[in-house]
């Protein structure tokens, strides 16, 4: 339907190719920032800066886990400039559910339950290099007395 009402249009009003340069298409994001947040004030204040802003189609707040999410043809950074004019300190969600037994968690004692800091470049240990460090120091190995 979308596809018949585009070609209609380009019919009418002359060729697309001219309406889609000048015009940027928005994706429809889910923002999540952390805020912190201590009253109902905060809140509410934080709750009608992003409500009214464009583009954005809920606001939902988790004041315990200090928790903003914005859904919505909002773009990340203008979110996070939004709140930031509030006068509040705000950064990107930087959790991710924890998930992996086999790789240890990022301790952060401030992460939610069940959630782990997000951090870049945290490779784990393939079955390869982990046997490779248990037989270092093991009796089989004849080099292991020379590591001692």
């Amino acid at each position: 339907m979308g596809g018949t009402l585009r070609f209609l249009s380009d019919v009418l009003l002359g060729s697309s190719s001219q309406r889609q340069h000048s015009k940027k298409r928005r994706q429809f994001n889910t923002v999540e920032l952390k805020v912190k947040m201590d009253c109902d004030g905060c809140e509410l204040k934080i709750r009608n800066t992003l409500a009214n802003m464009r583009g954005a189609q809920s606001v939902e707040i988790n004041r315990k886990q200090h928790k903003v999410t914005v859904k919505g043809f909002v773009e990340p950074q203008r979110v996070l400039r939004r709140v930031q004019s509030t006068g509040k300190r705000a950064e990107l969600w930087p959790y991710v559910p924890y998930t992996n037994p086999y790789m240890a968690p990022v301790y952060d004692k401030r992460a939610p339950a069940g959630h782990v800091r997000k951090v870049e470049g945290v490779m784990p240990v393939s079955a390869g290099q982990e046997e490779r460090l248990a037989t270092i120091f093991s009796d089989d190995n004849p080099n292991a007395c020379s590591v001692m």
